[in-house]
């Protein structure tokens, strides 16, 4: 079965919800979401609340994949909210449902915000990773190439200190 996608769909309760469900779930199955396992609904909610008021009230996108009626896939096309920067977005949260890996969503996830980041105009698409979960294969192999690297940045436990990596995919859209 093939994803269904939709740019900034209404965030009602029920979509809220499943959002932070998805997020809870995929930081238990060991995604690097923001939190380290395990995390309760309850825990996720007050971080995704504030998301969601940036969503609703300021220029973050949110991009939502469905398989069928099911949420299974979600990121964020953030914007970087310093005029220097129009020509790129931050994306965050890319999220896609335990149960769905290897079938692909992932990937497709990130080619539709590509696809919306070129319909806009962007030149660019930035994502970070936590390092040690070998993340930067997958968006290598998206045609992201890492371009730094803050050593021990993210600490998700005490001893274990990891590499935040910036990734970076040129659209290829500059202005002659």
């Amino acid at each position: 079965m093939s994803l269904r996608f939709v740019i900034d769909p209404d965030l009602t309760p029920a979509l809220r919800e499943q959002i932070v469900s998805l997020w809870a779930d995929v930081t238990n199955a060991g995604g690097a979401v923001g939190f380290v396992a395990p995390v309760t609904a309850a825990e996720v909610r007050p971080v995704a609340e504030a998301t969601f008021t940036d969503l609703t009230e300021g220029p973050d996108r949110l991009l939502a994949g469905y398989e069928g009626d099911q949420l299974v896939g979600v990121l964020i096309i953030a914007d970087n909210r310093f005029r220097l920067k129009t020509h790129w977005r931050v994306l965050q949260r890319v999220m896609v449902h335990p149960k769905t890996q290897g079938r692909g969503y992932g990937a497709a996830l990130m080619r539709e915000a590509e696809r919306i980041g070129r319909e806009l105009g962007l030149e660019a698409l930035h994502v970070t990773v936590r390092g040690g979960l070998g993340l930067e294969s997958f968006y290598d192999r998206l045609g992201y190439r890492e371009v730094g690297r803050l050593p021990g940045a993210l600490r998700v436990a005490p001893g274990d200190d990891r590499d935040e990596i910036f990734m970076w995919l040129d659209l290829g859209t500059r202005a002659a």
